[in-house]
């Protein structure tokens, strides 16, 4: 989710600053409501699992794009799947171009020996400079974020209206638990952050997570659970109204960033050196454990990998350094 987030600003920008392009977006139907308030931004949902299963399916997916008649080609993925695929175009004569997802330079920064701790060109620049090969200068600091959409009944019969209230977003989970803050420490944050009244605070998540997030909730009466009450395109039009979001190296702070909204990471065995810093945000808001008690950090990319030792780093971040970044986010 996060990688798709991630290419919305880029297509954003090209779009804003180059009115003779129309642009269409490849990708899972989950996808489409990313770019549904983009004009001349047309979404082709791929089906992965049937139609456009292995090589054969792949061509089929060709022969259906070769139909509109398409000039250039952008691989923001650069897996098999998109190789293939561009590479039918290139041989029809197409100008193509790939993402350049920097592997060499990751990997010397998560290996655990000579390690090499500098910041990799982050991913959003690696799109622009796909682009620009193919003759798109594109200037992402030039970015308009779409206006807030008023929010539908529907949605406010969960949030209720928006007053003077700080209304701030919780995303407490990821994809592994290398990046997730233990639980503990999260209820401390919250608890801190409601006890000002002028808070409201909604949490963010999955169906199978509903449990824990209860136990978050706390039964704090400005705690909301969005969670399994917004359908996720309700979702995408209720972010753009918060005034921070907290999240853990995932897709939620991606999705936030791309609508102009002020992130703050917490960062386990990941790294915002690696290049997934949400667009537009200082590093400062990235808060990552004691690198002088663990050394060995970033273990890996993007999560997966247990290093012994290391499964309790994001202990020492600690709930009142939380709190003061998202508070100095929000009255700033």
């Amino acid at each position: 989710m996060g990688d798709v987030a991630m290419t919305v600003p880029v297509i954003r920008s090209l779009i804003q600053q180059h009115t003779d392009v129309k642009v269409t977006v490849v990708s899972r139907p989950f996808f489409k409501p990313f770019f549904d308030d983009m004009d001349r931004v047309d979404f082709f949902g791929v089906d992965l699992e049937n139609r456009h299963k292995g090589f054969f399916g792949i061509y089929r997916l060709y022969q259906h794009l070769k139909k509109l008649k398409i000039d250039f080609v952008a691989d923001f993925h650069n897996v098999l799947r998109s190789k293939i695929l561009r590479t039918f175009f290139k041989s029809n004569g197409t100008k193509t171009a790939f993402t350049d997802k920097g592997r060499k330079e990751k990997k010397e920064l998560t290996r655990l020996e000579k390690k090499v701790l500098k910041p990799v060109k982050p991913m959003v620049e690696r799109h622009v400079d796909t682009l620009e090969s193919l003759g798109f200068k594109v200037d992402l600091s030039k970015i308009v974020f779409p206006e807030r959409s008023v929010l539908a009944d529907e949605i406010l019969a969960v949030t209720a209206e928006k007053s003077i209230n700080k209304w701030i977003g919780i995303a407490p989970f990821a994809q592994y638990q290398t990046k997730v803050y233990p639980t503990e420490l999260m209820q401390k944050v919250i608890l801190d952050l409601s006890a000002n009244q002028n808070h409201k605070i909604f949490l963010f998540g999955g169906k199978n997570e509903l449990n824990s997030l209860k136990n978050l909730q706390q039964n704090l009466e400005n705690v909301i659970l969005v969670a399994n009450k917004l359908t996720f395109k309700q979702e995408l039009q209720f972010i753009p109204h918060l005034d921070v979001m907290l999240s853990m190296d995932s897709g939620n702070a991606h999705i936030a960033a791309m609508y102009g909204i002020k992130v703050v990471t917490l960062w386990g065995n990941t790294h915002p050196f690696a290049g997934f810093v949400p667009f537009n945000q200082p590093l400062e808001n990235s808060l990552i454990p004691d690198l002088e008690k663990y050394p060995f950090l970033p273990t890996s990319v993007y999560g997966n990998k247990i290093v012994t030792g290391y499964q309790d780093v994001m202990q020492s971040i600690t709930p009142e350094e939380v709190v003061a970044k998202i508070s100095t986010n929000l009255y700033e």
